[in-house]
């Protein structure tokens, strides 16, 4: 298949704002991968997916500044295009960066004006087609004829689109089902949405008894366990089993052969109190090496028993029984929104984020962000895309300061604000780097970037704005942390920020 295939379909698909048709579009591309070979179905997903198989490559916008003249007739075909940026991935040592640099110009010399202009986009995270992966799945059950859910679940399971999209479409619904949850396989997480109090979160999650979790500033993980073997990812699947001895060790205490568990792991104080998140991300401080301890909040596999489907009653009772209480989040279990809000108040004290509501009933809904877990916060935050950047003036001077914020408005970003609050000098030089490396314009005043850098933002408020495009503008904000762990495509909504208006 040619590359120029992909291309075309993803324009169309930017083109239009009916997601009908642009999950037609997607069949019908998928269907065409379908007839060219298994080989090439998992790349041709990737793709409309608007994301390169390797997840890094080295290249960034500023690798792409200067590329060659286009060529005039298209003749890339997809496979080799995959096998040139796995072989660019994989470069490394002296001489890579030279390497790196004239592999991508031989690349791009080979393109067409547009497939340029998409492999462009593609490397930087910026093929604006409205194409998530969302969309993608339903491209993948209208070409295989098969039910959505089905494609979901499978990919849930599965951890990756692109890992069912072979079995979607040429061995259909059965061959679907037999993706189940795997030990030694992650699943994706499920996600928390916001209310505000903790008695909306209450009735958001259906009412009446519900879990109450504490609300961690740390990091997520997800460890499976097989006989001694033991796996620990990220929140984003990545394999970080090396970074996590003391975790692998406790791991294999537990009175069970296999098991899958979700918690966070976090630094802590002598007194018990959590320790600034910086201090969790890097492991370490001017004392020395920092000791991340666990916190599970869930399980999802336990010798033999899938749990995925099991309320999350059975859930939390079945936890109780495999995980000691110094390594589970402390919880209560209540009908009563003043006990709630009491239990919530108390770990506040404790120096912790909020809670996190949860239904006794509810599945667990991997991958997913509903009104079964809700998470309340005293202090807003949102996860927004940094737009452009300012040049910093008086002890700033040097420095890319004031940030501008944006919200995901469909594929594209709206302004909402600016700050330049909450900002270390650490950050700062951080920053100023980091944007540089996303530069794509500079008037010698405000330096414009690739949206790419997602930031978790504290406000006190939202207000009515004629001064910013999306008609809100935050009060307050300040920066937490830039989320690394985030992709663009995973921000908050300018519909999620219009929810904080008053009234």
């Amino acid at each position: 298949m040619l590359l120029a295939d992909v291309v075309a379909t993803s324009t169309a698909v930017a083109a239009t704002r009916s997601r009908t048709a642009k999950a037609a579009a997607i069949a019908d591309l998928l269907g065409r991968a379908a007839d060219e070979g298994v080989d090439v179905i998992p790349v041709v997903t990737s793709y409309l997916a608007g994301a390169l198989r390797p997840r890094r490559t080295g290249l960034g916008w500023r690798s792409l500044q200067d590329l060659p003249e286009p060529a005039e007739a298209a003749t890339l075909e997809v496979a080799e295009v995959d096998a040139e940026f796995e072989r660019i991935a994989a470069l490394a040592g002296a001489g890579s960066q030279v390497a790196r640099a004239d592999a991508t110009r031989s690349l791009f010399a080979r393109a067409t004006a547009d497939e340029q202009r998409w492999l462009r986009g593609i490397v930087t995270g910026e093929v604006r087609q409205g194409a998530l992966d969302s969309l993608v799945q339903e491209g993948l059950a209208l070409a295989g004829g098969i039910p959505v859910a089905a494609v979901r679940r499978a990919a849930m399971m599965a951890g990756s689109t692109i890992d069912i999209a072979v079995a979607a479409l040429t061995e259909g619904v059965d061959a679907l089902a037999l993706f189940t949850l795997e030990v030694g396989r992650p699943v994706l997480p499920m996600l928390a949405s916001t209310a505000p109090t903790v008695e909306a979160a209450m009735a958001k999650a259906g009412g009446g008894e519900v879990a109450i979790d504490t609300k961690l500033d740390g990091i997520r993980v997800q460890v499976h366990r097989r006989g001694d073997d033991v796996l620990v990812v990220t929140r984003s699947l990545d394999d970080v089993t090396d970074r996590h001895p003391d975790l692998v060790a406790l791991a294999r205490t537990l009175p069970c052969r296999d098991v899958v568990l979700d918690g966070e792991v976090l630094a802590l104080g002598p007194d018990g109190r959590p320790r600034p998140f910086q201090e969790t991300a890097s492991r370490t401080t001017a004392a020395g090496k920092v000791v991340l301890t666990p916190a599970f909040f869930d399980v999802l596999h336990l010798d033999g028993r899938d749990l995925v489907d099991a309320p999350t009653a059975d859930r939390l009772a079945a936890l109780e029984s495999v995980v000691p209480e110094a390594y589970r989040v402390r919880r209560i279990v209540t009908a009563d929104p003043a006990e709630a809000e009491a239990f919530a108040a108390q770990v506040l004290a404790s120096g912790h984020e909020g809670v996190v509501v949860k239904s006794l009933t509810a599945t667990y809904a991997a991958g997913r962000r509903g009104a079964n877990w809700v998470k309340v916060k005293p202090v807003h935050t949102l996860d927004l895309v940094v737009l452009a950047v300012e040049r910093g003036s008086g002890r700033r001077s040097g420095w890319l300061s004031n940030i501008h914020l944006g919200a995901r408005d469909g594929d594209q970003f709206v302004m909402l604000g600016k700050t330049f609050k909450g900002m270390t000098d650490e950050i700062l030089a951080w920053q100023t780097e980091r944007f540089r490396d996303l530069q794509t314009g500079d008037d010698g005043y405000v330096v414009t970037v690739q949206p790419e850098q997602v930031v978790e933002i504290a406000f006190d408020g939202v207000q009515r704005s004629t001064r910013y495009p999306g008609g809100v503008a935050l009060r307050f904000a300040r920066v937490i942390r830039y989320r690394d762990d985030k992709p663009p495509a995973e921000a908050d909504t300018i519909d999620t920020v219009r929810a904080f208006l008053p009234g």
